[in-house]
């Protein structure tokens, strides 16, 4: 048998990630064992460096990109520990669980930051940000979520990055669940730092974290207060610029597979792939409403990639059997994240198709009335 004769059960995942992927994504991993300290593969991930930085729209040599081995979350801790000036602090524009997951990271490591924090049914407000920036001369880094995935709500962070700027901050943007599905230049967005996961907009596998920035920021950061060890962006760049590897150990399989998804995704074209994504969100939407379910965000502050569902109104709903009902029939349906309202999301995510949501709909419907 050869590998494309293998069959993969395919399942559609709803979830914000990791994404339904391609078998020939998945298979991408079965190839011969390689010691990840071979030149071979450290060419493998030079080629992987410089093909995210064009995902993001990121000039080289003044942006680089950073590889790291974790969940997406490993990019927040590091951007803010490694690029945080001695005697300087963090603002955190808050309106999600995402922006919260950062300011517990800045609690954690005890770094000086304001958690300017407002309703997650919402986009910040633009004069909220620039008061705080000018009541506080010392803050360094503006830090926010591009698609706040627990809700939904797109942020306006071409704006913010801009104040961040006039104020003399650097922006850093967690594009995680947004990157390579919707637009996003990385210049034009005045982003100084991004960061994505393999499995979420390259629909790769899990595993794979990398962060997207300037060079000149990374290389001052090296005299920042050096506050962890494996998550230090400085560390991690230096070992890259000097042996084209990891400094520790990498995910092998999952960088080949994000090769592949890499691959494909410049293949398709980043138009086309954005299309695609934005044509399956509006059939989750028309889908929802068809079978009378309601959504909680408003459809102008909306990223195109989430759709937050309202519970209905029905004195048996179950959300854990709904989603039983769902998964055995092949759909992955998703909690939501706003604690004051009960939701489930449903995501754009992947390589799903309109189609699919088209099968899902009547299947979401039947565990609803079988409850």
């Amino acid at each position: 048998m050869e590998l494309k004769d293998i069959i993969i059960k395919r399942n559609v995942l709803l979830n914000p990630g990791p994404a339904t992927t391609t078998d020939s994504v998945k298979l991408a991993q079965v190839v011969p064992d390689i010691c990840p300290r071979e030149k071979e593969f450290a060419g493998l991930m030079k080629g992987l460096r410089s093909d995210l930085c064009k995902v993001a729209h990121a000039p080289e040599p003044e942006y680089t990109s950073v590889l790291f081995c974790g969940s997406g979350t490993i990019n927040i801790d590091i951007c803010l520990n490694s690029l945080l000036p001695e005697g300087k602090k963090i603002l955190v524009v808050n309106n999600g669980a995402y922006s919260t997951r950062a300011v517990e990271v800045c609690q954690h490591y005890g770094m000086p930051h304001v958690d300017l924090k407002s309703s997650v049914f919402e986009r910040p407000d633009l004069n909220e940000v620039e008061k705080t920036l000018k009541e506080n001369p010392d803050i360094a880094v503006v830090y926010t979520t591009h698609h706040e995935t627990g809700t939904g709500v797109l942020n306006p962070i071409r704006e913010i990055g801009a104040l961040a700027h006039q104020y003399g901050a650097i922006f850093i943007c967690d594009t995680t669940s947004s990157l390579g599905m919707i637009p996003f230049d990385i210049v034009k967005d005045n982003v100084d730092f991004c960061m994505a996961s393999a499995q979420k907009g390259i629909m790769a596998m899990s595993g794979l974290s990398f962060i997207i920035g300037r060079r000149d920021i990374i290389e001052a950061s090296k005299n920042y207060p050096t506050r962890s060890y494996y998550c230090n962006l400085y560390l991690q760049y230096e070992y890259f610029e000097k042996t084209g590897e990891m400094h520790f150990t990498p995910p092998v399989q999952t960088i080949y597979a994000t090769i592949q998804a890499l691959k494909e995704y410049f293949e398709v074209g980043e138009e086309a792939k954005f299309a695609r994504h934005r044509a399956v969100f509006n059939a989750i939407k028309e889908g929802v409403a068809s079978i009378g379910l309601k959504e909680a965000i408003k459809d102008e502050i909306q990223s195109g990639l989430v759709v937050s569902v309202l519970y209905p109104d029905i004195p048996n709903w179950s959300f854990e059997k709904v989603h039983d009902y769902c998964y055995e029939r092949g759909f992955t349906i998703y909690p939501g994240k706003i604690s004051t309202t009960n939701t489930f999301r449903l995501c754009a995510l992947g390589t799903i198709t309109p189609d699919d949501i088209n099968a899902f709909i009547p299947v979401l419907m039947e565990a609803i009335d079988n409850l």
